[in-house]
């Protein structure tokens, strides 16, 4: 693992920033930490980190907030932003969700577990397939290489997941994809996550283009029309 990828780390507790700071540095990344929203914001633009590693609870801003304001950010848009927090209700992992996070990981975490999430998350993105780099489906031009999207004359930029989950869909109209073979394409084998969380990207996609006819096949998956 090379010690150029950079990791941020948030969280208001001294001891879980030590812990993992020190298990990272162990792998070789290079870590950086903050103890609140707001200093984790200025740091992640000075270093435009790989990986955001980010509490919900925190004093000043919260977690949920704090993504929502990086996901805003055009440099930072698709760094990889993952929640860990010892708060595992269901209405947190939406939230989440809805902020743009990639994925949600719970405490306590073994340090070993939490590693090989954080190496799965890093090796996915960087494996992304790259054939077939522009798509276009209903005025909706996708663009692999640039990880962006064209839409009514607009550069849009998705969170990493919804920008896989889309070109998923629009690799193959019609075709039903379940929703293991979305969760395995997306998340991979390696990160366990819920039928909630597709439901909630799926959402997501809708409100963002009104060109996307997604449909659902109740109890199987999606499928664009």
């Amino acid at each position: 693992m090379s010690s150029k990828i950079k990791v941020l780390i948030v969280d208001d507790e001294p001891d879980v920033l030590e812990i993992l700071k020190y298990n990272l540095e162990k792998e070789n990344y290079q870590v950086f930490t903050a103890n609140n929203g707001n200093l984790a914001i200025s740091i992640a633009k000075k270093i435009l980190p790989s990986l955001i590693i980010l509490d919900v609870m925190m004093p000043e801003k919260d977690g949920i907030e704090t993504c929502r304001e990086l996901r805003e950010i055009p440099e930072l848009s698709n760094v990889i932003i993952t929640f860990l927090t010892a708060r595992n209700e269901d209405y947190s992992q939406i939230a989440g969700l809805d902020a743009g996070s990639d994925d949600y990981i719970a405490k306590p975490i073994k340090p070993r577990l939490l590693i090989s999430r954080i190496n799965a998350l890093l090796r996915r993105f960087k494996n992304i397939d790259i054939e077939a780099p522009i798509i276009h489906y209903n005025g909706i031009i996708l663009n692999r290489e640039t990880y962006s999207i064209e839409y009514n004359s607009e550069i849009i930029k998705l969170p990493k997941k919804e920008f896989e989950l889309l070109s998923l869909l629009m690799s193959s109209p019609k075709k039903v994809f379940t929703r293991e073979q979305i969760l395995d394409a997306i998340w991979g084998t390696e990160t366990i996550v819920g039928d909630r969380t597709i439901d909630v990207h799926i959402r997501k996609l809708r409100e963002k283009f009104s060109a996307l006819e997604i449909n659902t096949i109740k109890g199987i998956g999606y499928s664009l029309e």
